[in-house]
């Protein structure tokens, strides 16, 4: 969905039109709310908002796979070391330093 200036609107009108503002988000719209000048808060549907969180985690959870997957290629590729002496090294580079 794409902003338009229609969609930008001030703290101080928000507070006016309030009522005006959530019937327009509830019919799809999406409002940004400014302070000073600037970018401040979202108002937008409630239903939007769960739908980007579960997109967010499902992105989340896709980097991980991403991870897991190049971590699977390194043990294939015999890119490994053991966990505890690779621990071991940074402690004792750490205590130098």
């Amino acid at each position: 969905m794409t902003i338009t200036a229609q969609d930008i609107v001030s703290l101080t009108a928000a507070r006016a039109q309030l009522s005006e503002l959530v019937e327009q988000v509830k019919a799809g719209a999406e409002k940004i709310i400014t302070k000073n000048g600037e970018g401040y808060v979202a108002l937008i549907d409630a239903n939007r908002l769960d739908y980007y969180h579960r997109l967010e985690q499902a992105h989340l959870h896709l980097l991980m796979l991403d991870e897991v997957q190049r971590g699977l290629e390194d043990v294939v590729s015999g890119q490994t070391r053991d966990a505890r002496e690779a621990l071991t090294e940074r402690k004792q580079v750490r205590s130098r330093a």
